[in-house]
């Protein structure tokens, strides 16, 4: 299994779309990128604690591969708002890929490079690729949030 995490707006809406695709054997979503240990949603959602809300992937590549990920990654957000994405507003919602490796950070800056270059975006995109930090689990009741309350994904998001 391999590692992969994300942000690219609410975590609730990336885990969703990342939890359909086969070869994805878990999900988890919290926050990573910045100073604050184990923060809180609320200390995350009140500003100030450099960390991004993501979703943490483990992957089998053997069924999926890092490139495909991206692929998605892509197509969830807007990767060209800066600490933005729809009405959520913060650099928590900000685009962002952490790599766990020199691989990861080539493909992600290879795929990056690629999109911004397809001309599929009239603006810059934004989306940082930083080295992967501490992964900080949130709260319980984030985890799998559609799936609990039996929705396929958010009606604002």
């Amino acid at each position: 299994m391999r590692g992969a995490a994300f942000g690219a707006g609410c975590f609730w809406h990336v885990e969703a779309a990342f939890g359909q695709v086969r070869g994805v054997v878990e999900t988890e979503v919290g926050f990573m990128g910045g100073h604050s240990r184990n923060p809180s949603y609320a200390e995350v959602c009140a500003g100030g604690t450099g960390h991004a809300e993501v979703v943490h992937i483990r992957y089998d590549p053997s069924i999926v591969s890092y490139e495909q990920l991206l692929d998605l990654f892509w197509e969830i957000h807007d990767p060209t708002t800066l600490n933005r994405q729809g009405m959520d507003v913060g650099e928590q919602y900000r685009s962002v890929i952490f790599f766990y490796d020199d691989q990861q950070k080539r493909i992600a800056d290879a795929s990056k490079e690629m999109l911004q270059k397809s001309g599929k975006h009239r603006k810059m995109i934004v989306t940082q690729v930083l080295p992967a930090s501490e992964f900080y689990r949130a709260e319980e009741y984030h985890q799998k949030y559609f799936e609990k309350k039996g929705e396929l994904s958010c009606r604002v998001c």
